[in-house]
């Protein structure tokens, strides 16, 4: 059964980080503006309700990964996710945003209509499909797939007699106290799961084929909070993000620029948590420069403290197959274990799997190029949230946001109806994540747009930079090209 078309002005999809952020930029900007936000689960959070294991917190300072407009009043700068939920929550709360937002509605596709200059979308709800129409739809599903996490194909699984989790799905309740649990990965997840497992009284185990980059950061802030105990809060929180922007962006393009020197800085860090001794080349030194790859964050070192108390032992090799009682490894030793969890990434999804079409052509999105990487080439009236891999999501969701109250300023003031930008053929096409190669991307890039060689199609990791190109220059670029009456423009 189908419903009757119900039209807005904005449909957002996605209630998580990015949808409730969209939400809050467009509602205080453009009050006038009717819009919706579908979410496909029953709540709002996206990630932050989706994951339950313990110890899920963010990866990224609270003073970045909060909204530039709310401010973030915790005492933790690398928050718990039950926090970072309960900021979500109310920030919706406050603005109202919550009774704009239809749960359990799923978005399976979004048809642009030329003729009539608006998005046809389809969601499915409680059985039924449900229709909507928009003249501007903004995708703010993040990037990968809620319902299938990634679990590679291991040879014997059916052997194991114990349980074999995914942190993705994880039980409401696990008992791990006195038990050997082996966890399989070596990226955030991992990092973060196995000194919480500790804590609830198991021994852990980390299988990695690889290692990757962990460095203990501060839980609390203490300059952000000794900010806020003598300013505002408006201003304590802007200068405590201000000084996190500049001191990531920093790590970053050293990393980038001098990458034997900060492997040898990083290197030096971990041997003052580790023990005498312990053997960092083999299970902390990756194959590749820092920040090729996502530095993963311990707070306040918890990860080297369960290895210093012995509760945590790092295993760097591959799994040949399972057995009754554990892993049998590539090199012949055995890996005994209760419990297995495959802490082993994530399955890309673009757009949430909603197919989308122009005047029923359907759009192939690695065929696409991305424009200012929010944008698809030839796609009328569609801007998506996809945040920055070097840095915290929201600083580059705020920018999106800012950008399309901007483009939408710019629309109403000149009676246009359709922004669609056009790619120049001159403008030679590269892989979107050309610099950033985590195995769960590499899976999953052809699933996504390519860039260009040049900017506006160049895809850039740069807050800094981004807040002036996307923030001040002319939204009439000649690239991006206008419609009214009929008639293409640039201007």
């Amino acid at each position: 059964m189908t419903t009757a078309e119900e039209h807005i002005d904005v449909l957002i999809v996605g209630a998580g980080l990015s949808g409730i952020g969209a939400a809050h930029h467009l509602s205080a900007a453009l009050p006038d503006r009717t819009y919706l936000v579908l979410e496909a689960r029953d709540t709002l959070g996206g990630t932050w309700d989706l994951f339950r294991y313990p110890g899920i917190r963010s990866d990224s300072d609270m003073y970045t990964l909060g909204y530039r407009f709310r401010p973030w009043l915790g005492d933790k700068s690398i928050a718990d996710g039950a926090d970072i939920l309960a900021y979500l929550r109310d920030t919706a709360a406050e603005a109202g945003i919550d009774r704009h937002i239809r749960y359990g509605h799923r978005v399976v596709s979004a048809d642009w209509s030329s003729a009539e200059n608006r998005w046809h979308v389809r969601a499915e709800h409680a059985g039924e499909t449900v229709e909507f129409t928009a003249e501007f739809l903004w995708g703010c599903t993040g990037y990968y797939s809620y319902d299938t996490p990634y679990t590679p194909d291991f040879e014997g699984v059916e052997r194991f007699s114990g349980p074999i989790l995914h942190p993705q799905r994880w039980p409401r309740q696990l008992d791990v106290a006195d038990k050997r649990v082996v966890l399989i990965g070596s990226g955030a997840t991992a990092v973060t799961l196995a000194p919480a497992l500790t804590a609830q009284g198991a021994h852990v185990t980390i299988l990695q084929r690889s290692p990757s980059y962990i460095i203990s950061a501060p839980e609390r802030d203490e300059f952000a909070l000794k900010l806020r105990r003598h300013l505002p809060p408006r201003l304590a929180y802007a200068l405590a993000r201000a000084k996190n922007i500049a001191l990531s962006t920093a790590i970053y393009q050293l990393s980038q620029r001098y990458p034997a020197r900060m492997r040898r800085k990083i290197r030096s860090w971990q041997q003052r948590w580790l023990p005498e001794g312990f053997d960092i080349d083999t299970h902390f030194t990756p194959r590749y420069n820092p920040w090729d790859q996502r530095l993963c964050l311990a707070p306040n070192g918890d990860f080297f403290r369960a290895i210093r108390k012995g509760a945590l032992d790092l295993v760097t090799d591959r799994i040949a197959h399972f057995t009754e009682s554990g892993l049998h490894l590539a090199s012949g030793a055995d890996l005994d274990a209760d419990i297995v969890i495959t802490a082993t990434g994530l399955n890309l999804l673009a757009f949430g799997g909603a197919r989308l079409a122009v005047d029923g052509a359907e759009v192939v999105v690695h065929e696409r190029m991305a424009y200012k990487s929010m944008m698809l080439s030839d796609v009328p009236n569609f801007v998506y949230v996809f945040g920055y891999t070097n840095a915290s999501w929201t600083l580059k969701a705020d920018l999106v946001s800012e950008y399309v109250i901007r483009l939408l300023r710019h629309m109403a003031a000149h009676g246009y109806a359709r922004a669609v930008p056009v790619r120049d053929p001159a403008v030679g096409a590269e892989p979107l994540f050309a610099k950033f190669n985590p195995g769960y991307v590499q899976r999953g890039a052809p699933a996504f747009p390519i860039q260009g060689d040049r900017w506006p199609w160049q895809l850039r990791m740069n807050y800094l930079r981004d807040r002036i190109l996307l923030g001040r220059s002319p939204i009439a670029d000649g690239t991006l090209r206008f419609e009214r009456a009929g008639s293409f423009t640039t201007q």
